[in-house]
């Protein structure tokens, strides 16, 4: 469009009429619009501004021919549509030129021309806008306000003028905006390097062109979303689809996973880049479908082999990626689950192998199989899947499954924790490497991760409860501060009632150490003659796993005063109280005085009474030993073999035990206090048969709580609730729970309700 100079249109007076204020200001919008570059001076400006002004306050008539679109009225409302009209034309004119311009071009030449000629015609636009600032502000508003369709303020025009009479033209032409966008994405998919300032500016002016009729300040994306995203998305569907079907039939899942990784993380950048955020969501959903979810199964089947060969890095990727697809890690759980168990087993079964019989299994060896295991496996869901919680609990579930029934455990519940008692009394006692070398907390820590694993906690407690009896009972504990840290922990674990009887016994010691003492120091006052040595330990009977024995016991001569002595200090002190002494744990200490060199034999009680006997005898037979000590003949015989098999006593003769005169040792101190066949194979029994009779009592006690609590309760529902309320310590079986619901009823703590058959009410 020519322009006049403005020697042609000189500023028109006040109350020009409409064609000579036109011409002056249609020049001066065209030059804004086409030539801005060569600049507009502020006082040519301010008189466009001014006869915009001018025209629009001027009520007065200037025939009623010219008004347009907008309709005929009088007075300054037809001043406005006169003028707006105006603007129109001129849209759509200067379009037109463009419309023209544009036709022969394609993709990157259309996409140039389409965003230099945008900037031009918003920037003037905006001028444009702020010089029928007037008209904007009143007869605009005024039509607006009374609801008239398509009229907005000048601005806005200008877009609406675009959007209809250039950007649809040239998209209807095959989407050729959209397609040249579409185009260069997709070659820069394909590894070229694009104009994304380019793409940016074009897909800015899609979210630009939208507009919300209803509030014209809001921003909406319906042309966008139409013109551009739609097809933008579906575009990127059939690319991947495309991809990742010929890229998996060339190459490895391993590989695949880097490159959708890499394929998600440059759509991510797309979106920063040029598309406009609100495209995140729905083209991220698009990528994970077609890139995860469409081979989801092939990942799956592919875990295995990941893991079998600790491929971290590709664990890593493949936990990422199905993580953002709802069930995608759900499958990946319980094939781990499954690995887990089948390592656990297998370690143990390896174990066994080696180890010959599952009864000999090495408490040590078994650990530290079940550990190994545990925590390669704890380091793969820390590491590859970020500790997230259902991996824990698949860890968790199958730790437990391999922990309580495997190779060495057989059907038995009881082995392991029983197994897991007796290392950690190893790692308790004095002389264990692990102590000397400081790591004891750290190898007790690892015990609690087993401990954790354990169904029959109530069995660890009942073992652990013996060994630490005779921890403290032979002064054999590494040290006071670890014993008390693994109460600790177990008290954290289980609570006060499962560590209560343990920190008796400590009570008990420190008794029975104040005990001796006050007794010593009594016999010093009364008598001279105490050539013995002797300290006491005081045990409660409730707290200490302790049998007495089982058989008599005459207490040697030798002995006899000083048992005495504290049997009347201990009567004296505390009456009505009963002590029963417990030789079968006693233990002596004897200077031989028959040979030149002068040996301490540490002893039993039982070996103390049979070689006592020997003051008096150097040869006695097993029926005179039987009736100086009243110890059972069974027992006896394995007493005798220890101490002839020290060389202490000769038995050439059958059942003739002769003192041996010739004995030498290297050592001055001589340990005989060895455990007896009788009473190692006596401790595991004992063990189990206070288990099961303290679980009676539990299921009993349970069950009269929660009647108590509930007055009346259906059988399979108190079943039920007992199973759960005690399966933190172990897990009743249901004929237990029925035997204990009848001896409750035999007992009348509990009765039927009339008239049913399985319902129960509390007998308060």
């Amino acid at each position: 469009m020519a322009t006049a100079g403005n020697n042609q249109y000189p500023m028109p007076p006040p109350n020009a009429d409409l064609a000579t204020t036109w011409a002056y200001l249609e020049e001066g919008v065209d030059h804004i619009m086409t030539k801005l570059q060569t600049g507009v001076s502020y006082s040519k400006y301010m008189s466009l501004y001014t006869v915009s002004y001018n025209y629009c306050t001027s009520s007065k008539m200037h025939g009623t021919g010219e008004g347009g679109a907008v309709g005929h009225r009088t007075g300054a409302n037809l001043m406005g549509s006169d003028l707006y009209n105006n603007l129109i034309k001129y849209f759509v004119n200067h379009l037109k030129t463009l419309r023209t311009a544009s036709d022969p071009l394609q993709d990157e030449a259309l996409l140039r021309y389409y965003a230099q000629e945008w900037d031009r015609y918003t920037t003037g636009a905006n001028y444009i806008n702020r010089l029928f600032t007037y008209l904007n502000r009143h007869w605009v508003k005024r039509e607006r306000d009374e609801g008239r369709k398509g009229v907005y303020p000048v601005y806005t025009l200008a877009l609406v003028q675009w959007k209809s009479n250039f950007f649809l033209h040239v998209q209807s032409k095959h989407s050729k905006l959209a397609g040249a966008i579409l185009r260069l994405i997709e070659r820069q998919r394909n590894g070229e390097t694009i104009d994304q300032g380019l793409v940016k500016k074009v897909v800015d002016s899609f979210v630009s062109l939208g507009l919300d009729e209803s509030d014209i300040n809001k921003v909406s994306y319906e042309v966008y979303r139409e013109h551009l995203e739609t097809p933008f998305l579906d575009a990127t569907e059939k690319y991947y689809q495309q991809e990742s079907k010929a890229f998996l039939s060339e190459n490895s899942v391993a590989d695949y996973l880097k490159k959708a990784e890499e394929r998600l993380r440059e759509e991510e950048d797309r979106v920063e880049r040029y598309m406009n955020t609100n495209t995140r969501k729905a083209l991220i959903q698009k990528c994970e479908h077609v890139l995860i979810r469409e081979h989801a199964e092939l990942m799956w089947e592919s875990f295995q082999g990941l893991l079998d060969y600790d491929k971290d890095e590709d664990l890593q990727r493949m936990y990422a990626l199905l993580s953002r697809i709802p069930e995608g890690l759900e499958p990946l759980r319980k094939k781990f689950e499954e690995h887990v168990k089948r390592a656990g087993l297998a370690a143990v079964a390896k174990l066994v192998g080696e180890g010959g019989a599952a009864a000999e299994v090495d408490p040590k060896a078994y650990v530290d199989a079940l550990l190994e295991v545990h925590q390669k496996n704890s380091e793969t869901v820390t590491r590859s899947f970020r500790g997230e919680a259902g991996f824990v609990a698949s860890l968790d579930k199958a730790c437990r499954e391999f922990v309580n029934r495997n190779a060495a455990t057989g059907t038995s519940t009881t082995k392991s924790p029983e197994l897991l008692a007796k290392h950690a009394d190893a790692l308790l006692r004095k002389n264990n490497k692990m102590a000397e070398e400081g790591d004891l907390e750290g190898a007790l820590n690892k015990v609690m991760i087993l401990f954790k694993y354990i169904d029959d906690k109530d069995v660890f407690q009942s073992f652990y409860t013996t060994k630490l009896s005779k921890r403290l009972i032979h002064g054999v504990s590494a040290s006071d501060e670890a014993e008390a840290s693994m109460i600790s922990k177990l008290k954290e674990a289980c609570g006060f009632e499962y560590t209560n009887k343990l920190q008796r016994m400590f009570t008990d010691m420190s008794l029975s150490k104040d005990l001796t003492d006050n007794f010593k120091e009594r016999m010093q006052q009364n008598h001279d003659d105490m050539d013995i040595t002797f300290s006491i330990m005081v045990l409660g009977t409730n707290f200490w796993p302790l049998n007495p024995p089982t058989h008599d016991f005459i207490i040697p001569q030798d002995i006899l005063p000083t048992y005495t002595r504290f049997s009347q200090y201990y009567q004296q002190k505390h009456s009505g109280r009963k002590l029963t002494w417990l030789w079968n744990y006693s233990k002596n200490e004897l200077r031989t005085n028959y040979l030149n060199q002068k040996y301490i034999l540490m002893t039993s009680s039982w070996q103390m009474a049979v070689l006592l006997q020997y003051n008096n005898n150097d040869t006695l037979s097993l029926d005179e030993l039987v009736t100086a000590t009243a110890i059972s003949k069974d027992i006896l015989k394995q007493v005798l073999a220890v101490l002839v098999k020290a060389k202490i006593l000769i038995n050439e003769e059958a059942d003739q035990y002769d003192l041996n005169p010739g004995f030498k040792s290297k050592k001055i101190r001589i340990n005989l206090n060895m455990p007896i066949k009788a009473e190692q194979k006596a401790e595991s029994t004992d063990v189990l048969k206070n288990v099961d009779e303290d679980r009676k009592y539990v299921i009993q006690a349970t069950i009269v709580r929660i009647m108590k609590a509930r007055k009346t309760m259906k059988n399979q529902a108190l079943i039920q609730e007992v199973i759960q309320q005690i399966s933190q310590r172990f897990t009743p079986k249901i004929p237990d729970i029925k035997k204990a619901i009848d001896h409750l009823l035999e007992k009348e703590y509990i009765e039927r309700v009339e008239g049913t058959r399985d319902t129960f009410a509390y007998v308060a």
